[in-house]
């Protein structure tokens, strides 16, 4: 695999029992490069470690005043010269090559879990821990795939060597091939102790990161209740501890290059004053002492990448566990799309658990006293469901058993808090859609003219809205502008069936009431479900359910309802009386006159009248 051919067709199903295992599947499956690299390092580091060999010929050449052999000498001294060069150059290219497409392999499977999992995923992992994982953690990943193959060169290349040492001259070569070994053994008993530093390093880091993230994400929400200080506080004092811990593990770092720089350095020592002593007794030429003194100082390069492969297996290793964490993750009910055939199901929708039937063609509101509820069972919906249950079913097909993505062909969910990526308008609309439905009948329909006005008034040179930029998550927009322009985009695919949650929580009434209108118009012919409390929305409802404590407790329209059920009334008009009444017995009768709900003297009646003449008024200005 080279880079300009990514990504990967398919870049597999990664081994995520554990963080190990999950670096030997990347390892395996980048045998070819490896090899590559592994070929070209042992070229580069035997090329250099040939070149003491050269100068002792050279030298012993001039001592004895041979022509030839200097000439010989020469000429293996520039064959190893290329050798090395053109080993260093091609080595690069393919160590580059293996940790781009390690990285790119890694992004590959997380993006597509993230996918599998839907928003099923940050609600079991942290937001910021999938974003450390999917940002630092595959540089870390990379580093050590890519350090692997370089690190096994230097290795052989160490071996060999240390053989051709001690064929070349016994005395000297035995020392070395001795002290070499221990070299790069040295430092082993400083790797655990360096490695619970850098997983503790890591932890902190990530919970940093983790708490940032948050932090930005709520911003808004931070400012407006004066909590911005409390949580730039909390993540100054996280970023201290990853700068102590980051200082506590460079220590330890710092003392096994240390070592690693004080032992070869007492080899080289010793090899010098042995080496004397047996050119002093005739046992060893100048040329073959030179030659064994340049080749344990050239052996230091090889010999770092000990170092570094420790380093890299340290930092990779908890990089690779909370990756292997992520990518453990499964649904909670998934057969893998076991029923044949690839068309979307059509029909009506319908979820055993709660009893909640949406038919099909009909615009369906629900009402949900729980936010929590509410939220699980639009994920339930959308065949995303939290935990494991019976199958929601459309048209008698249980969602589970359809392949994934023709299940959110057929059902498109929008939470409470969805999200606009940066790019132009044209890029938030080019998505997965039918054709029936183009982007400007959707923008009106989601009363986006403000919006569009405001984002062309933003980008200077836009001249057509479709090219306006929107920033990084809408942060430039309102949250009522945002829920338009997503609303506007869930139009535009034109699924099915569309579940939306609270998609006008943060608009104002007069534009909720066109919406309202707009969305059912557009939506005609189309299953739409809205969870919603608002009584505009609910009014435009065909056909409105209340969910109560897990189950539906009544069916009807908005109007039939305000009068007839309390729990209903409860929920819609915030009738603190009302909820009571209707949690203690469910009696279907009117709040308690007087209430702390109503106006002293008002009833029940009189309430509903005001909301229905609200709801008329409303109607008539939009």
């Amino acid at each position: 695999m080279q880079i300009q051919d990514l990504p990967y067709p398919d870049p597999g199903a990664p081994d995520a029992r554990s963080g190990p295992r999950f670096l030997w599947w990347l390892f395996r499956n980048q045998l070819d490069g490896q090899f590559k690299a592994l070929a070209w390092g042992l070229l580069h580091f035997l090329s250099v470690s040939a070149l003491p060999f050269c100068v002792g010929v050279a030298v012993q050449a001039v001592v004895d005043r041979s022509g030839s052999r200097l000439a010989l000498a020469g000429g293996l001294l520039a064959l190893c010269c290329a050798g090395s060069a053109l080993g260093d150059t091609f080595l690069h290219r393919a160590a580059v090559t293996n940790w781009i497409t390690a990285a790119a392999r890694v992004q590959q499977v997380l993006a597509r879990k993230a996918a599998h999992l839907g928003s099923a995923l940050t609600r079991r992992v942290a937001a910021g821990e999938v974003v450390a994982v999917s940002t630092g953690d595959v540089e870390k990943i990379g580093w050590f795939v890519e350090a692997l193959s370089r690190f096994t060169a230097a290795a052989v290349t160490i071996v060999v060597v240390c053989v051709g040492l001690v064929v070349y001259q016994p005395a000297l070569g035995v020392v070395v091939a001795v002290g070499l070994p221990v070299l790069a053994l040295a430092v082993l008993p400083l790797l655990p102790r360096a490695t619970r530093r850098a997983d503790v390093q890591r932890e902190k880091a990530g919970r940093a990161t983790e708490l940032a993230s948050d932090t930005v994400a709520g911003l808004r929400v931070l400012r407006g209740i004066g909590g911005e200080e409390l949580f730039l506080d909390r993540y100054r004092a996280a970023s201290q501890e990853v700068r102590h811990a980051a200082v506590r593990s460079a220590r330890m770092w710092s003392l096994i290059s240390a070592i690693q720089v004080l032992l070869p350095g007492l080899l080289l020592i010793t090899v010098v004053w042995y080496g004397v002593r047996l050119a002093g007794a005739g046992r060893v030429d100048v040329g073959e002492l030179v030659a064994v003194y340049s080749s344990v100082m050239i052996l230091t390069y090889p010999l770092r990448h000990f170092e570094e492969i420790a380093m890299a297996y340290s930092f990779s290793r908890p990089s690779a566990r909370r990756a292997a964490k992520v990518l453990s993750l499964e649904r909670a009910t998934d057969t893998g799309g076991t029923r044949a055939g690839t068309e979307p199901p059509s029909g009506d929708l319908y979820d055993p658990a709660t009893g909640l039937l949406a038919p099909a063609g009909r615009l369906t509101a629900v009402v949900c006293g729980d936010p929590d509820a509410a939220g699980r069972l639009t994920e339930r919906l959308g065949g995303h469901p939290s935990e494991k249950g019976e199958s929601v079913l459309l048209g008698g097909v249980p969602l589970d058993e359809v392949p994934l993505d023709t299940a959110r062909t057929a059902v498109l969910v929008q939470d409470k808090d969805p999200v606009l990526l940066s790019g132009t308008l044209r890029d938030l609309f080019d998505v997965p859609r039918s054709g029936d439905v183009d982007p400007a009948p959707a923008l009106v329909a989601a009363q986006c003219q403000d919006v569009l006005a405001a984002l062309v008034q933003g980008s200077i040179g836009a001249a057509d809205p479709m090219d306006s930029r929107i920033t990084e998550r809408g942060r430039s927009l309102s949250g009522g502008q945002r829920q338009r322009l997503a609303l506007a985009r869930s139009l535009v695919t034109d699924p099915e069936v569309l579940v939306l949650d609270e998609p006008t929580s943060a608009v104002d009434s007069h534009t909720e009431a066109r919406i309202a209108q707009g969305v059912r118009e557009l939506r005609a012919g189309r299953t739409t479900v809205v969870f919603t409390s608002s009584p505009l929305l609910l009014d435009r409802a065909d056909r409105v359910v209340l969910v109560h404590e897990g189950e539906v407790v009544a069916v009807g329209v908005h109007r039939e309802l305000l009068h007839s059920e309390p729990r209903y009334r409860a929920v819609v008009t915030r009738e603190p009386d009302a909820d009571r009444a209707g949690s203690e017995d469910g009696a279907r009768q009117s709040p308690t006159p007087g209430g702390p709900g109503l106006p002293a003297g008002a009833d029940a009646g009189s309430g509903l009248d005001d909301v229905l003449k609200e709801l008329e008024e409303i109607e008539e200005s939009a």
